[in-house]
């Protein structure tokens, strides 16, 4: 099992310690010494103000993010949580990708979503209603440009003839591609396009919300999984070489004073039984020193006990 964290820049306002350069080498550096595998950014470059107020949270740019706390670390996985793939230009989210794989000698993993708020698709000058096309054509754009040349493609979106995009990423055959969303849609795309599935824990109120499924229980994901398995056997493709990224139901959040590492250690063995490969692992956003603290305890009660 592999742990990844997202950067606690999780609420407006934020604290402004954790987004200075400093804070964001610090808490990289950290969990890379703590032995945690991957480090990450949200995406929300135009989020409105009812958003933020009713629980929103702020962000940075993820790619300049992960470029920062690329030079301060050396085996940390760079893993966004996630990219709203629809909001860019696929050409330019490849040459982004493609420079961060480069500059972290292969350390970075494209994670990506179709999005759900429509304020900031308008704001952005994106149709929303056409997200999921979007999505798919740039899918195959990306991966197109990544390991080729001449690259020529014609869609509904995208047009582009005799196109060569380098230096190319040093991953091989390109970094890897994880799609987000709880949906059967999504898992589609994974066993056809994508290297991982991430989804996330989403009681109904929340899945409504983030329109995506529900799934709030071992079981739901475990039905997921298996969905998942289903559509790469029809695919010809072997579940092994696929990531399953999810969070742990039990034991509680490691920031919390009453967290229980023995329930939480014995819920990873069972995800871990169902084929999760990577647990996405909270942090506190209310402190820099807070953030640091939770990350040693976790190495300690987590990390090592495991």
């Amino acid at each position: 099992m592999k742990f990844t964290i997202t950067h606690p820049m999780h609420s407006h306002p934020y604290n402004p310690e954790l987004v200075r350069g400093e804070g964001i080498a610090t808490v990289a550096a950290a969990a890379e010494a703590a032995g945690i595998h991957g480090f990450g950014f949200t995406d929300h470059p135009a989020p409105t103000q009812r958003w933020l107020e009713a629980g929103g949270h702020d962000a940075l740019d993820p790619f300049v993010a992960m470029g920062f706390a690329a030079a301060r670390t050396t085996t940390l996985r760079l893993i966004p949580n996630i990219v709203v793939l629809p909001y860019r230009n696929p050409f330019v989210v490849a040459k982004s990708g493609a420079t961060l794989d480069l500059l972290s000698d292969g350390r970075f993993t494209l994670a990506v979503g179709v999005g759900y708020l429509k304020r900031e698709f308008a704001a952005l000058g994106v149709d929303f209603e056409e997200r999921a096309a979007l999505f798919d054509e740039s899918l195959d754009v990306i991966k197109a440009i990544w390991t080729g040349d001449d690259v020529s493609f014609e869609g509904r979106h995208f047009s582009a003839k005799g196109i060569t995009a380098h230096p190319r990423p040093v991953s091989d055959p390109h970094p890897p591609i994880w799609i987000g969303g709880n949906t059967g849609a999504a898992r589609r795309r994974v066993a056809g396009k994508g290297d991982g599935w991430c989804p996330f824990a989403a009681p109904p109120a929340l899945a409504q919300t983030a329109r995506t499924a529900a799934l709030d229980s071992v079981k739901a994901l475990a039905d997921g999984i298996d969905d998942l398995r289903r559509r790469l056997d029809e695919a010809g493709r072997d579940p092994e070489g696929v990531d399953i990224v999810f969070g742990n139901f039990e034991g509680g959040s490691p920031s919390d004073d009453d967290f229980n590492a023995d329930a939480y250690l014995t819920a990873l063995d069972r995800l871990a039984k169902l084929g999760v490969t990577w647990t996405q692992v909270g942090l506190p956003g209310d402190s820099l020193p807070h953030a640091l603290e939770v990350i040693d305890r976790f190495k300690t009660q987590v990390i090592e006990a495991a």
